[in-house]
């Protein structure tokens, strides 16, 4: 029996990890796949998880759950964080946004992989320094940080935000706000 030697340097795996973000909705689910190294930030890929108007809520939830399960066996992020849920003034939109982060959680915890939730305003003073920042502000920040030609498209670069939270909140978590769900 033949054994394979590997030789590892644990000091250039420490502080490195995949985080994948996740702006959760019905209709254009944002996703945001980080490596972090040391205090190094990279993209790993960005996309969006687009579900037709004409499709029943019970196919969009099928096409988002199979698409978190392919990041998540393609990606292998060891951790996922999510947007909490905010004030809606629409119930029905409260509880189909709900049904989706329910999907996404599901899939996660089937995977083995923690999910943790951050506040949009956490998510917000993480990336641009303010937690009332505009939509804007939070697609050139995340631009700049993570050193992206092209800003990517708005959901997309929400997911990435929590995911660079996720990342700026490391051993601090409980002081920014973290929560694993």
């Amino acid at each position: 029996m033949a054994f394979k030697s590997e030789i590892r340097n644990p000091k250039s795996e420490i502080n490195t990890a995949r985080i994948l973000g996740v702006d959760t909705s019905l209709r254009s689910t944002g996703l945001g796949l980080i490596q972090v190294r040391g205090s190094r930030l990279e993209v790993v890929e960005h996309a969006l998880v687009k579900n037709p108007a004409a499709w029943s809520l019970s196919r969009c939830l099928v096409h988002l759950h199979a698409a978190i399960g392919e990041i998540l066996e393609r990606g292998k992020p060891g951790i996922v964080a999510i947007e909490g849920i905010f004030f809606c003034k629409n119930v029905r939109t409260a509880v189909v946004l709900g049904e989706a982060r329910g999907v996404v959680i599901a899939a996660c915890a089937a995977a083995g992989v923690p999910v943790y939730e951050y506040s949009p305003r956490r998510v917000k003073q993480a990336v641009v320094g303010f937690g009332g920042a505009g939509k804007d502000q939070v697609i050139r920040m995340v631009t700049s940080l993570l050193g992206l030609r092209e800003a990517p498209a708005e959901d997309a670069a929400d997911a990435l935000a929590i995911a660079i939270c996720h990342a700026h909140a490391g051993k601090y978590g409980a002081l920014m706000g973290a929560k694993e769900i």
